[in-house]
């Protein structure tokens, strides 16, 4: 039980670590931000690695948003409360 809290903690923790990145400031700068991709026709391969990586991390900036929110929230009361 403890490997898979352990394992529970290091996802939220990766999940938190993509969702917090900036765009403007950390993205733009190594060409993984969504305004420099433009998948409009004849504008890139859409199947290439960094379109992958780049709508990866706007697929889960987009859908881990609210319910990361509450999973840290009960991480942090489980951990102030049984230490």
């Amino acid at each position: 039980m403890l490997l898979l809290g352990n394992f529970l903690y290091v996802i939220v923790l990766a999940l938190n670590a993509i969702a917090v990145l900036s765009e403007d400031r950390f993205l733009a700068r190594i060409n993984l931000s969504t305004s420099t991709y433009d998948p409009a026709f004849g504008a890139g391969d859409s199947q290439s690695a960094k379109a992958k990586v780049i709508n990866g991390i706007a697929s889960v900036r987009l859908v881990t948003r609210i319910p990361l929110i509450a999973v840290n929230t009960l991480i942090v009361i489980y951990l102030l409360i049984l230490g």
